[in-house]
């Protein structure tokens, strides 16, 4: 099966090195140079896997790491040049999988990541949510509408991940969060509702007279009440 992996490194050379392995083994590579950029990127797109520098300018890789955390648990590599313990058990205490101290072998950093592909999504059939012409594809994190494929970000997955795996009950905004997100989520409420807004404009035909994603005034949202 084919990753996504996202290489967040402002050295050129290390990140090309790193792509050209990755590549190798069959994974598809995105790289960002610093972490706004990797935020930017990742806020567009599904990933994996991160691996993420931690020594960037502008915004430090632990700082990346803390705000992905507040909406994703994509497994992170971090990749540093501090050797301390003290520096490593920061990287963990903000979500880190793994700790790669540079200069590192391309090699073993390629191990690392099979190790944890195989730990976290292990080699299985695919698993797909489905409603009618819409699917969706857990391990190669893919949606289709009618056999088209459609790009999710992140955050749009684990929400239509929830619907698809509540279809006909009602969930309020609160219960949506704690289901996508987790209960130390710490975004607004009504931040849902820009999130439900962009997922109906991928999955609808008639985002004014919506057929899967429906809201319940007062209540919350229902996804797939009427479709058989």
């Amino acid at each position: 099966m084919t990753h996504k992996i996202l290489v967040v490194e402002d050295n050129e050379e290390i990140s090309n090195i790193v792509s050209q392995y990755l590549k190798k083994e069959g994974h598809e590579v995105h790289i960002a140079p610093n972490g706004f950029e990797a935020l930017e990127i990742f806020s567009k797109k599904v990933f994996h896997l991160v691996l993420l520098d931690i020594m960037m300018p502008g915004i430090s890789g632990y700082e990346v790491l803390k705000e992905l955390r507040t909406t994703s648990d994509v497994p992170v590599i971090m990749l540093t040049a501090k050797e301390q313990e003290v520096d490593r058990l920061k990287g963990f205490d903000y979500g880190a999988d793994d700790y790669v101290v540079k200069p590192f072998s391309p090699r073993e950093l390629v191990k690392r990541v099979s190790a944890i592909f195989k730990r976290v999504y292990k080699d299985k059939e695919e698993e797909i949510l489905s409603l009618d012409c819409l699917h969706l594809h857990l391990n190669s994190m893919k949606f289709y509408k009618n056999q088209e494929e459609i790009e999710l970000t992140s955050t749009e997955f684990l929400i239509l991940k929830v619907f698809l795996n509540n279809q006909g009950i009602v969930l309020t905004r609160e219960r949506l969060i704690q289901l996508a997100f987790g209960y130390d989520y710490e975004g607004l409420d009504r931040s849902v509702d820009t999130y439900i807004k962009r997922i109906r404009a991928k999955i609808e035909d008639d985002t004014k007279n919506p057929k899967y994603l429906k809201t319940r005034y007062g209540m919350g949202y229902i996804f797939g009440s009427d479709i058989k």
